[in-house]
């Protein structure tokens, strides 16, 4: 665990792997997690990379494939997915679905097919409150249908830089 000092400093233990965010949860939230995790491995095209970004396991476009990094820090890879266990629900934060009308449009329309639930979405994040109806052939299908390059090439065309 890294040790971080958060907003108004309070101490925030952030866990440095994926095995240790795993292990923080509880059995049926690590369950459904590593679950998503699993899959979402399975299925993410070639030139993604899996790290560890605001404490939560993510996926991300690297530095040796896009030297650009993201445009509100450079330093950092450019951002495609993360899951978190949140409060009330799991969240999948699925950069190119909000960058890509087709595919919003696309998954929309086949998340009733997938799941007896509503679809609960934000503006940044798919929010799964009953683990038991997590779509996750849907997710899989989600993730593979987008490739690093399509992603910067989406990226670039709504990122002004400078």
């Amino acid at each position: 665990m890294r040790v971080l000092t958060g907003q108004l400093g309070v101490r925030v233990d952030k866990p440095a792997t994926a095995a240790e965010y795993l292990d923080a949860l509880s059995p049926e939230r690590k369950e459904a997690v590593e679950r998503l995790m699993t899959i979402i491995r399975a299925h993410l095209p070639d030139g993604y990379q899996e790290i560890m970004n605001s404490g939560m396991p993510s996926w991300v476009v690297p530095h040796s494939r896009y030297e650009a990094g993201y445009h509100v820090n450079p330093e950092q890879p450019l951002p495609f997915l993360g899951l978190a266990s949140q409060k009330s629900h799991i969240a999948l934060y699925h950069m190119g679905i909000y960058a890509s009308p087709s595919l919003m449009e696309w998954f929309v329309e086949a998340y009733p097919k997938h799941s007896k639930t509503k679809l609960n979405m934000g503006k940044s994040c798919i929010r799964f409150k009953s683990l038991a109806n997590i779509p996750y052939d849907l997710i899989g299908q989600l993730c593979a249908k987008m490739s690093a390059q399509q992603w910067i090439d989406i990226y670039e065309a709504h990122v002004r830089r400078g």
